[in-house]
This record gives C-alpha cells, sequence and structure tokens, in this order.
C-alpha cells in the first residue's frame, strides 16, 4: 500500500469534527404522523424550534412534549448536547392531564 492509500486511508476512519455553527435538518413528527422541516445550528437551543413547532400548529408550547429517541427535550439542549445528527427526528405528543380512573368490582 502506498502512502498516499494509507493516509487516504486513515482519514476516513477519523471522527468527524462537526463545528456548532453547522446546519443540520431535523424533522418533528406528530403523533398523527404530520411531519414539519426546520434546519437550525448545532447549537441553536431546542426551545427555539419548540416555539417554531407550536406556532406553526398553532398549539400552546406548554401543552406538547417533544421527545428525541425516547427521551423528553429540556430547553436548554441542543443538537449538538443531544449528539443530533442530520435528519434526525423529533416525535411530539400532546400532553395528557390525568389517566387515573376507578375500577368498580
Amino acid at each position: 500500500m502506498s502512502d498516499e492509500e494509507q493516509q487516504a486511508n486513515t482519514r476516513e476512519h477519523e471522527p468527524k469534527q462537526e463545528d456548532n455553527n453547522t446546519t443540520i435538518n431535523i424533522k418533528v413528527v406528530s403523533s398523527s404522523g404530520e411531519e414539519v422541516f426546520f434546519k437550525i445550528k448545532r447549537s441553536t437551543k431546542l426551545s427555539k424550534l419548540q416555539g417554531a413547532y407550536a406556532s406553526k400548529v398553532g398549539k400552546d408550547v406548554g401543552s406538547i412534549r417533544f421527545l428525541y429517541d425516547g427521551s423528553r427535550i429540556q430547553d436548554d439542549d441542543t443538537p449538538a448536547t443531544l449528539d443530533m445528527e442530520d435528519n434526525d427526528t423529533i416525535d411530539v405528543m400532546v400532553e395528557q392531564v390525568g389517566g387515573s380512573f376507578e375500577v368498580s368490582p
């Protein structure tokens, strides 16, 4: 193997150094299957995306929950802190209050 081939092979296996200012595409999917796409910087707080989504669909941001890989997204999370990649998906759920019921014998 030549030196050039070795260097090219080494570069392929190096982890990517992603800049926090690069933008990624995020798909937000509701429980009914509706999709909304956003392009944001890796350093942008996801609370900004949540507000934009709520405005777009006409809901109060406090009445919906955002999940990434099954975990709830916190206000100060960013795509970088969650290790999100381009074209990742965020799930949106309507907050449900209650859920308790009594079963009579």
